[in-house]
């Protein structure tokens, strides 16, 4: 009983153990790379979790983080409130930018300043100022203001 080969021909004993075999290899492969992509994949997602949880603030203490704001001279560029100043640096609250950017830019910043490593502002403070810089009211309304009126 030998089976039709897709053109319509037969094909012999020998052609057809080869091509059983042939099948044989190509489920192995497929099967070998379907596990090589879940083992990927796994590991993927353990890393994301694992970075998530290091860019993740802890919950941090804002009075304290008011306190480290004005010890490491963040108030020298940005003011007291985190208000910024044009000429010295960006308004850094209320609504600051997420966690994991605020991390990054103030451990390795692009423009002029200096980097604060984990050694001088370690990530226990680093999360109470970034929970001082949420805890910031926003600004009143400008219609709410009687000299803007």
């Amino acid at each position: 009983m030998n089976p039709m080969v897709g053109d319509g021909s037969l094909m012999n004993h020998k052609d057809h153990k080869d091509h059983k075999a042939r099948t044989g290899r190509r489920q192995h492969c497929r099967t070998w790379l379907l596990r090589a992509l879940c083992v990927l994949c796994g590991s993927f997602l353990a890393i994301s979790a694992s970075v998530v949880a290091q860019t993740t603030p802890s919950a941090g203490n804002a009075q304290n983080g008011r306190k480290l704001f004005a010890a490491d001279g963040c108030y020298q560029c940005h003011g007291y409130e985190a208000q910024g100043a044009t000429p010295t640096g960006p308004r850094l609250g209320p609504k600051p930018i997420a966690f994991a950017q605020f991390s990054k830019y103030v451990r390795q910043p692009t423009g002029q300043m200096p980097p604060y490593t984990s050694k001088v502002v370690p990530d226990a403070a680093l999360a109470d100022i970034y929970a001082f810089l949420q805890s910031l009211p926003l600004p009143p309304p400008a219609d709410s203001i009687a000299a803007l009126r």
